[in-house]
């Protein structure tokens, strides 16, 4: 999801996050490692490559650090902030919500025993090819239908032009460590020509720094 949340990895541990983007005219492979290694500052470098119907590569490189000013807890709600920095910004960079560089303010609020959360962004991305600042909005939502399974959904954007949205499932294979999840999504009163679909898999650690 675009959509962040204000949460961070497990203090001393890692995740990765990957997923494959298959979009009308080219397909995308991410890659997302993040690791926590004093226990309140997620730090992230993540990789896209990609290639369109011409068979042209072509690929991205986001850096980000990830703080919270409040931790979200079980029916309360939690605050940070985030920032960061793409390199080589070519793979559907609006549809992506990442600009050159980047920063946002991701909000959560629990509801009913966690059965419901909300995630909420505001933030501003600068792009060195247009020379301009955009506004950058997100509202996103986990709902739990078992244990294990959850329906996620979010709508986001910029300040101009109609937004995105995203609909999916993710599934705890193994609780608080291995996820998968698929997802759809386009923009607004849009054709298919900006669809896509997602698969990904979600892999958290136990602590491993001292």
């Amino acid at each position: 999801m675009l959509t962040d949340d204000a949460r961070v990895v497990d203090a001393k541990s890692c995740q990765l996050e990957t997923w494959v983007r298959e979009n009308i005219d080219s397909t995308e492979y991410w890659a997302l490692p993040a690791c926590n290694f004093t226990g309140n500052l997620e730090l992230s470098v993540s990789e896209a490559i990609g290639k369109d119907n011409n068979n042209t590569e072509i690929t991205d490189i986001v850096y980000q650090a990830k703080t919270l000013i409040k931790e979200l807890k079980t029916n309360g709600w939690g605050v940070g902030v985030a920032f960061g920095n793409e390199r080589h910004p070519q793979i559907n960079a609006e549809s992506n919500m990442i600009g050159n560089l980047y920063a946002y303010v991701p909000a959560s609020f629990s509801f009913l025993d966690d059965d419901l959360v909300v995630h909420i962004n505001l933030g501003a991305e600068h792009s060195k090819d247009e020379k301009r600042t955009h506004l950058t909005w997100g509202l996103g939502s986990e709902i739990r239908l078992t244990n294990q399974t959850f329906l996620i959904g979010e709508v986001f954007g910029q300040n101009n032009g109609n937004p995105f949205f995203q609909l999916g499932i993710a599934y705890w294979v193994v609780p608080d460590h291995v996820q998968f999840d698929t997802t759809y999504g386009n923009r607004m009163n849009d054709t298919s020509e900006e669809q896509w679909f997602t698969i990904g898999l979600r892999l958290l650690s136990n602590p491993i720094f001292p």
